[in-house]
């Protein structure tokens, strides 16, 4: 739950910030060949989502979620699912917390002056690879596996998910060796359970990372579009994951790291506001502190909130920002 600190009291008011899911149901006719669902028909509800947990009255494996895009984007069209299965086409439902409301009354609070968000964070170190060790690609799917700073959980629907210490970007790394380029898919769900996809282009350069945009809580499949020539691994970075909406540079009140008066250095990415796809920023923005997280280091960040991210008028977009891809 948000914490605030109010340096102006001007007597009670409802404090407005959300944290509420709106649990996305579809219901669609499909089908399984081994982790490839088949949509023919949309039946009703919302649009199918990475990270939707599915169900049918048919025989369908428990915890079967989807982890990837085909040819289908929410509608008709082929899913990569968790469990390899044949399932007869049928009615199958889909639901999982894809989409957030508005913010909801939270707490008696302050008046409408503003209010400042207090980051405190102490992520772990870095590693390159504590998601997927390095791997020569030759299947579709990665296997995940949780390094230093990472805990395999399972969610409630029964789902097996890497779970990060704190929201932060994740990165590829290449091998030795003269790599072609493969797009590395990540799936999996932010700080507030919203299911979320990144593509990342290894690139062509040996030994070589690249970090990703978006901030990942949670991961729940990595997949390769190709066949890679070298090893290819996949790990965490520094890049640390607002907890909520900054659009703009100036509503950071103070960055402190590392125990110092001093005001950090770092790099402030503030949140990409389009309609987001694989490849856009992070939806509430990203930094990335002056020196190496080491599980010591600590990120005490103020960020004030404007009327549209808590208050009476504030919603789900001006809070936690657009619905991530």
């Amino acid at each position: 739950m948000p914490q605030f600190s109010d340096d102006l009291f001007l007597g009670s008011a409802i404090t407005v910030q959300g944290m509420d899911a709106y649990p996305a149901v579809s219901t669609f006719t499909g089908s399984i060949a081994t982790t490839t669902l088949t949509v023919t028909a949309m039946l009703s509800g919302d649009p199918i989502t990475v990270g939707m947990f599915i169900d049918s009255s048919t025989s369908l494996t428990n915890g079967t979620y989807i982890t990837a895009f085909g040819t289908g984007t929410g509608g008709v069209g082929t899913y990569t699912v968790s469990a390899s299965q044949t399932v007869a086409s049928s009615t199958i439902v889909g639901s999982g917390n894809a989409l957030l409301q508005n913010p909801s009354p939270m707490s008696v609070g302050v008046g409408p002056l503003g209010r400042v968000y207090i980051w405190d964070v102490v992520p772990q170190a870095k590693l390159t690879t504590n998601i997927v060790a390095a791997v020569i690609t030759t299947a579709t799917t990665l296997t995940l596996a949780a390094g230093a700073g990472v805990t395999s959980v399972t969610t409630t629907s029964g789902a097996t998910v890497l779970q990060l210490d704190c929201p932060r970007a994740v990165s590829t790394t290449t091998g030795a060796g003269t790599p072609t380029s493969v797009n590395i898919t990540v799936s999996g769900f932010d700080y507030y359970g919203q299911a979320m996809s990144e593509v990342i282009a290894t690139g062509t350069a040996a030994s070589t990372t690249v970090n990703g945009k978006k901030a990942f809580y949670q991961i729940s499949s990595v997949t390769a579009s190709g066949a890679s020539v070298v090893t290819i691994a996949v790990g965490t970075t520094d890049i640390l994951g607002a907890p909520l909406r900054i659009t703009d540079r100036g509503y950071v009140t103070r960055a402190g790291w590392d125990n110092t008066l001093a005001e950090d250095a770092g790099t402030m990415t503030v949140a990409a506001t389009a309609t987001a796809t694989t490849t856009t920023g992070d939806v509430r923005g990203t930094y990335l502190p002056s020196s190496a997280c080491d599980g010591i280091k600590r990120l005490v960040m103020g960020i004030a909130l404007p009327a549209i991210a808590a208050g009476p008028n504030a919603t789900r977009i001006g809070a936690l920002g657009v619905t991530q891809a």
